[in-house]
């Protein structure tokens, strides 16, 4: 009889264990906890500026010479706030001479975390809890993963893409439908 006691028990407790198991293992791929503390940086520089013509003879006149490469101008910045994370950083939307327009974010400084996204959109940013849900409420543009919790990075926006429209940019939690932080676009 105490055999056939420990033998469902045995059955009882496995029968516990596998459903426990299962939900730790969904547990842990779903909210991922280890990147709390874990950070990555990133420090990719302006993209270089593109010669306006091709080399001349350097025996040339200076008037027949190429002009020096012109910078990528600054058409946007904006200053990140926090949200669900706490997170600092600028971003500035650059027009370079000849190619697509680049967000840059400068001196980024977040949490990590799961499926982490940057997005432009057309929503206001807000302080607060108040603006944690709002950059998937309208149109948004994603940008393509956060390519790292800190440093300086730099995302191609899409031809056409239009500032009046897409007003802000958020570091935006995708597995959770939550901005870590974001920033207004204010045209310079």
């Amino acid at each position: 009889m105490t055999r056939v006691r420990r033998s469902t028990a045995r059955r009882v407790m496995l029968g516990a264990l596998v459903p426990v198991l299962v939900l730790v293992g969904f547990g842990l791929y779903w909210f991922q906890p280890w990147k709390l503390w874990e950070d990555r940086t990133v420090s990719e520089a302006v993209p270089p500026a593109v010669p306006s013509a091709a080399p001349a003879d350097p025996s040339a006149a200076p008037s027949a010479r190429p002009s020096r490469p012109a910078a990528p101008r600054t058409v946007a910045t904006g200053t990140l706030i926090s949200h669900e994370h706490g997170t600092t950083g600028t971003v500035r939307v650059l027009e370079p001479a000849d190619g697509p327009m680049i967000l840059r974010i400068e001196n980024l400084d977040t949490s990590n975390g799961p499926d982490l996204k940057v997005w432009v959109t057309d929503a206001p940013v807000r302080e607060g809890r108040a603006g944690w849900h709002v950059f998937d409420d309208g149109a948004h543009l994603d940008l393509g993963d956060l390519k790292g919790n800190k440093g300086d990075q730099n995302y191609e926006l899409p031809a056409g893409f239009d500032l009046k429209k897409y007003t802000s940019v958020s570091i935006w939690c995708d597995r959770f439908d939550v901005s870590f932080g974001a920033a207004t676009l204010t045209a310079v």
